[in-house]
C-alpha cells in the first residue's frame, strides 16, 4: 500500500479477535474483513448451513463473537388511540414526512443472541415493551441501530427508548436513559461505538438545538461527558481513526464534518460537510476521511486527516454516485460508491481522480445495505436478495451473483469461515459446503 509515513493512517486495535465482527461495519467500523476462506458463491439451496425465521422488522446488522450472534428486533403491537407525536423542525421549517408513521402502536424491543454454529436461538430479552417516543419511516423501525460487543457483554442503542447493556447469558447489566431524542419522525440510526472503557454515543437531533456526542461509562452507564452538536439531524454512525498515534472521533455532519477527542469530547477540528441528510458512516484510508451524502443532493469529500503545513484539510470534492442509505466503502487504494440502483464508482480517495465510473451489476434493483469488503473483494447486497462479489480494484468485474430470494437490507457479517445475512425474513450462516 503506497502511503507516506506522513500520512500513515493506523487502524485502531480493537477488541475482536480476526474471526469476529463485533459491531457496525466490522472490527474497525469500515467493512474490511482480513479473512480470507469465506464462501462468495451461494444459492437458496446451496451453502446455506442454516436459517432461522425472525419476528417483526428491524435494519441492525448481525454481530458476531466467537460462537455468538447477536441482533435486535421490533415487534409492533397494539394501537394507541389518538397518540399525538412530537412536531418537528428541519432546516429552520416544520417537518413531517408522509411516509412516518408507526408510533400510533406499542413496540416490543427485543435482543435475540444465536449459536453461530448451529443457528439455534440460545435467549431472547425485552429490553422495552410500550409507547414509543417518535415516528419512524415506513421502511425503517425501531430496530435499526446494531449493537457492540466486547466478548464479555453486549450494548444495544434505541435511541428514546433507552441504552442497554446485557451480558452474554442475556442479563441487563444496566440501562441507561439519555431523555427524548427526536428524530425528525425519520428513526434513529447511529450504531453505538466502544472506546476503552466508554461507549460512545450520537444523538443529533432536527435543527440541531439538541443535538449532542456523548460518552457513557461502559461499567455503570452513567454519562462521562457530553457535548453539545448544534449540528442538524444525522443517522450515520461515528468512527474510530487513529491518525498518528493519536485517536479521534468523527462524525459526519450536513453542516460540518466534526473530529473529537473520544476520552474528553473535545473537538479537535473541522471542515464544511456535504450537505443533505446524512445516512452514511464516514470511510478513511490512505491518509484521508471521506464523508458523504445522497439525499437529495450528491456529494462526496476528501478529507486530509493531517495535512502539511500551508495546506488545506479538504482536498476535493464530488458530486454524484452515491447513495441515500448504504455507505461508501474505502478498500485497499480505492475507493467504491454505489447509487441506489447499484451503480458502482471507483475512486482514488486521495486525489478523486476516477477510476471507473457508472458501472452496472447485472440485475436492476434497490440497495440499503452497506457494502463490505474482503481477500481482494467487495460485495454489493440488494433488496431482492442479490448479492454481487466484485473484484477489488480499478476494473470492474463481477465475480458472482448469489440469490436467496428474500431481500437484504442489513450489512453482511464475515466471521470465522462463514457470512451471515440478515434478510426480511431471516437469519442466515452461509459457508461453504465440506
Amino acid at each position: 500500500m503506497r502511503i507516506a509515513s506522513r500520512f500513515l493512517l493506523l487502524l485502531l486495535p480493537c477488541f475482536a479477535g480476526s474471526d469476529d465482527w463485533p459491531g457496525w461495519r466490522g472490527p474497525t467500523g469500515n467493512g474490511i474483513s482480513p479473512l480470507k476462506n469465506l464462501p462468495t458463491s451461494w444459492s437458496a439451496d446451496k451453502n446455506i448451513a442454516w436459517k432461522t425465521p425472525l419476528p417483526g422488522k428491524g435494519q441492525s446488522s448481525p454481530v458476531v463473537w466467537g460462537n455468538r450472534v447477536f441482533i435486535t428486533v421490533d415487534i409492533a403491537g397494539d394501537p394507541i388511540p389518538d397518540k399525538v407525536v412530537p412536531k418537528h423542525i428541519m432546516r429552520g421549517a416544520p417537518f413531517r414526512n408522509p411516509d412516518s408513521g408507526s408510533a400510533d402502536r406499542k413496540h416490543t424491543l427485543k435482543a435475540l443472541c444465536f449459536d453461530a454454529a448451529t443457528g439455534k436461538q440460545i435467549w431472547e430479552r425485552t429490553l422495552f415493551d410500550g409507547e414509543v417516543y417518535d415516528e419512524v419511516h415506513r421502511t425503517a423501525s425501531y430496530a435499526t441501530a446494531t449493537p457492540v460487543t466486547d466478548g464479555k457483554y453486549v450494548y444495544f442503542s434505541f435511541g428514546a427508548e433507552g441504552y442497554y447493556k446485557l451480558d452474554y447469558d442475556g442479563k441487563v447489566v444496566w440501562k441507561t436513559d439519555l431523555g427524548k431524542i427526536d428524530t425528525v419522525g425519520l428513526g434513529y440510526g447511529p450504531s453505538p461505538v466502544l472506546f476503552e472503557d466508554k461507549v460512545l454515543i450520537l444523538a443529533d437531533q432536527d435543527s440541531g438545538d439538541k443535538s449532542f456526542l456523548a460518552a457513557i461509562s461502559a461499567a455503570d452507564g452513567k454519562v462521562v461527558w457530553k457535548v453539545d452538536r448544534k449540528l442538524a439531524q444525522t443517522w450515520g454512525t461515528p468512527v474510530l481513526v487513529d491518525v498518528n498515534g493519536k485517536t479521534q472521533l468523527i462524525v459526519n455532519g450536513s453542516e460540518n464534518v466534526v473530529a473529537y477527542d473520544p476520552r474528553s469530547g473535545e473537538e479537535l477540528w473541522r471542515v464544511n460537510g456535504p450537505g443533505g441528510f446524512i445516512v452514511h458512516t464516514p470511510v478513511f484510508g490512505q491518509g484521508m476521511m471521506i464523508a458523504s451524502v445522497g439525499y437529495p443532493t450528491k456529494k462526496v469529500i476528501g478529507i486530509r486527516l493531517n495535512p502539511k503545513e500551508g495546506e488545506e484539510r479538504l482536498a476535493w470534492t464530488y458530486e454524484k454516485g452515491t447513495s441515500y442509505v448504504p455507505s461508501p466503502l474505502l478498500y485497499g487504494e480505492y475507493l467504491y460508491l454505489m447509487t441506489d440502483s447499484g451503480i458502482v464508482t471507483c475512486m482514488d480517495p486521495r486525489t478523486g481522480e476516477i477510476k471507473y465510473e457508472g458501472k452496472r451489476v447485472p440485475k436492476p434493483g434497490r440497495f440499503n445495505s452497506a457494502m463490505i469488503a474482503f481477500d481482494g473483494k467487495f460485495l454489493l447486497s440488494s433488496e431482492d436478495g442479490d448479492t454481487y462479489v466484485i473484484k477489488a480494484g480499478p476494473e470492474f468485474e463481477v465475480l458472482s451473483t448469489n440469490s436467496i430470494g428474500e431481500g437484504i437490507v442489513a450489512s453482511l457479517a464475515p466471521a470465522g469461515d462463514s457470512i451471515y445475512v440478515r434478510t426480511k425474513q431471516s437469519l442466515l450462516r452461509i459457508r461453504n459446503a465440506p
